[in-house]
């Protein structure tokens, strides 16, 4: 789906979205807002690249960070529970993982998880993607457009 296909779909549908980001570091935000009357839908975004900023800013527990890792379905998932609620929308989308260059939690570079949260339902996609940091990150947002757009017509 393009950018440009899932703006539409919001606008249409009246839904509110948000996105909470880490190795993305806002690359979602930025390329949403790029699109004329992103306004309508798109309400804002929170980066927390830092471990620390996940627990502080989005109130994950730091048990679950020691137990699971930031890159992980599990903080991937809590990321776009809690960003919901922190930014009040109907939609949100998480972004965390390993970008490269190296290896971070014993995860693999190429590593990363999509958190997609509507209404009282989460997905989380997992995801071993080849190439740089530039490449990761472009199909890391190609992927989530994706996501959110069947999301998004499966609650028509």
């Amino acid at each position: 789906m393009t950018l440009e296909e899932l703006s539409t779909l919001f606008k249409e549908s009246g839904r509110t979205l948000g996105s909470i980001e880490s190795f993305t570091g806002g690359s979602f935000a930025s390329a949403i807002t790029s699109i004329p009357g992103a306004s309508k839908f798109f309400k804002g975004a929170v980066v927390t690249y830092a471990t620390e900023e996940k627990v502080k800013l989005l109130g994950i527990a730091q048990e679950r960070v020691d137990q699971f890792g930031v890159v992980s379905q599990e903080i991937g998932g809590d990321m776009a529970m809690y960003g919901k609620y922190i930014l009040n929308v109907d939609y949100a989308i998480s972004f965390t993982g390993n970008a490269g260059p190296e290896a971070m939690e014993n995860k693999p570079v190429g590593e990363i998880y999509i958190g997609v949260t509507a209404y009282q339902t989460t997905q989380v996609f997992k995801y071993l993607l080849k190439g740089s940091r530039e490449d990761i990150v472009k199909q890391t947002l190609q992927l989530g457009y994706d996501h959110l757009g069947l999301m998004l017509k499966s609650f028509k």
